[in-house]
């Protein structure tokens, strides 16, 4: 489906939050465009419905295209929970393009994660917190930890952290900020 800047924020961002969609941000001129069109084409019918894609014109539509940081194409941003979650530049072999497709409908790993520290016992301060949509204090409460625990109870909580980041996104303030400190903490 093509999508325009009239339509993207329904079509895209407003959709993701049901369903991961892959915007391909390409041109009519562009030969590495061509040739990646058709293997995102096949690699997304292949999922049968766990992921969609749309195709973004940047000449058509310069706005989306500065709005994402569009700066080479093609461009293929994933978007989970209106959010980008993955992305890369150029065309990549069909292989590589399944592995990224796999990743995005994949269950993100920090629900796994949460079901290990559910099963185990560990850290019930942060399920709680995560149980109850609170992200932040959740970062809190790891953040907390870090300074006295052991090595292996650091990297678990390390984990645990990074896996929050990966479900809130890159450019979420949230993240941004608590991946400082907890590098700041862990270094």
């Amino acid at each position: 489906m093509d999508v325009t800047e009239a339509t993207f924020d329904e079509a895209v961002i407003a959709r993701s939050h049901d369903v991961p969609v892959v915007a391909d941000f390409w041109a009519d001129w562009c030969g590495p465009c061509h040739a990646l069109g058709p293997v995102l084409e096949r690699e997304v019918e292949a999922r049968h419905g766990a992921v969609e894609l749309v195709k973004v014109d940047v000449d058509q539509n310069p706005a989306l295209a500065q709005r994402f940081g569009v700066s080479g194409i093609p461009a293929v941003k994933a978007f989970r929970d209106g959010r980008v979650s993955d992305e890369f530049v150029g065309a990549l072999s069909p292989t590589a393009v399944g592995a990224f497709l796999d990743r995005l409908t994949a269950p993100p790993r920090v629900d796994a994660l949460v079901e290990e520290l559910r099963a185990s016992g560990e850290l019930p301060a942060v399920v709680a917190a995560l149980d109850a949509g609170d992200v932040e204090r959740a970062l809190e409460l790891i953040l907390a930890d870090v300074p006295d625990a052991a090595p292996e109870v650091r990297d678990r909580l390390r984990d645990v952290a990074v896996a929050l980041f990966e479900r809130l996104g890159q450019d979420d303030p949230l993240a941004t900020t608590y991946r400082r400190r907890l590098a700041s903490a862990l270094y």
